[in-house]
Parts: C-alpha cells; structure tokens; sequence
C-alpha cells in the first residue's frame, strides 16, 4: 500500500522488522523533514507455514547432526531466494514509480548465534538465537544481491540511535512515524512503526554517503 507520489530522483529506504518466516517491510522516501510511506507490506521468507520451515534449528534439534547440518543449509539457501525474489519485486514497483533505491535497513535481534551447530541444537535458549538471527541474515543476503547499503541496528537500540542520528527527541519520533500510519489505516503497529523508523535511518546514511561523496569532489 502506498502513501506518496514520486518526484524527481527521489530516494526510497526500505525498512523491515523480522519474525520467524516473515517480515514487516516499510518503504520510506524523503527528504527526511518530510518523510512518506512509499510502500508497505508483507514478506514471506519460508516456501510454506509448515513448522519445519518457520523454526528450522527446532527441527533440527530432532536430527542427527549431519542431517541437521543439510537440513540448515537448505533451509538457509531457500530462504535466501525467497528473500531475493520478495526483494527484487518491491524494489521493481519503487522504481516504476520513480524511485531510486537508497538502501535498506533492518531490525537485529541482540544476541548472535554459536558458530557451532552442535551446541546450538543443545540449548533451546541458543536454539531461539539462532532463529533469529536466520531470517535476518537471509534478508541481509538478498540486499546484497541486490546492491543495497544495509543499516542494521538492534531493535533495543533503534529509538536512542534515531535521536541520535535524526536530530529529534524520542518522543518527538514516535509521534511523527505514528502520524505516518494515520492515513494508511491498519496495519499500523510496532512492526510498521519500527521498520519505518529503520527505513528513515538507510535514508539518512545514504544521504551522509551523497554529501562524503561531494565533499570529496571538491
């Protein structure tokens, strides 16, 4: 669903808060002062809503490890072209309609996987670690096959770092991306509100990287 029109070379971020099998994806155009909602929708990063595939290391767990091993991979590499093909779609719309591709930015768990798969699959605590961070990383893979500046940032950093970084109050933030909804209609929750909020931030580092850019012109 879209809440703007496109002007010329306008920049569009997409933003996106990631759940087991899916994302919240938001797209943000500028300039910042002004920001609009561009696009708005689901992403699916599983073939099918089956168990196996929403909590891929869950079902490992019940493997040996070398069929856990493949079982990941697998599970890994199909997420991956979901996310590729899901991607390319809306970066497609954006730029029919105008856009120009800024970046994209995207919501991180705070914890980080073992590298050792073994141990994961024997601590159920682990075990949600690293189902949260697989969809991520498919995401984060298909914005690089895709040539996009990735913005992460860890969700229970995401307000502080936009003030930061914004140059307004938190609760100024808050208030300006819950007016962004308004005229959208629903959905409009946490999901919408953070991912536009980390769409905002791609926006604003693609606009630093324009000005670096400049500067180093001169």
């Amino acid at each position: 669903m879209k809440n703007g029109a496109a002007g010329p070379a306008l920049f569009a971020a997409l933003g996106h808060r990631v759940h087991s099998g899916w994302a919240a994806m938001v797209a943000v155009a500028g300039p910042l002062a002004q920001p609009v909602i561009v696009d708005r929708r689901r992403i699916e990063l599983v073939e099918c809503q089956a168990r196996e595939y929403l909590q891929p290391y869950h079902a490992a767990a019940e493997l040996d490890l070398g069929e856990a091993e493949a079982f990941i991979k697998l599970c890994s590499a199909t997420s991956r072209s979901i996310a590729i093909r899901a991607l390319g779609t809306v970066i497609e719309c954006l730029r029919k309609d105008g856009y120009r591709m800024a970046g994209c930015g995207i919501l991180l768990s705070s914890g980080r996987p073992s590298a050792d798969l073994g141990g994961v699959l024997r601590s159920h605590a682990m075990i949600h670690t690293a189902e949260g961070h697989f969809f991520r990383e498919a995401l984060q893979d298909a914005c690089r096959h895709h040539g996009l500046a990735i913005t992460a940032v860890r969700e229970r950093e995401l307000h502080a770092r936009a003030a930061a970084e914004l140059g307004a109050p938190q609760e100024e933030l808050q208030r300006k991306v819950a007016e962004l909804g308004r005229t959208l209609g629903p959905p409009w929750t946490q999901d919408q509100k953070c991912a536009a909020l980390v769409a905002c931030l791609a926006l604003a580092a693609q606009g630093r990287s324009l000005e670096d850019s400049k500067t180093a012109a001169r």
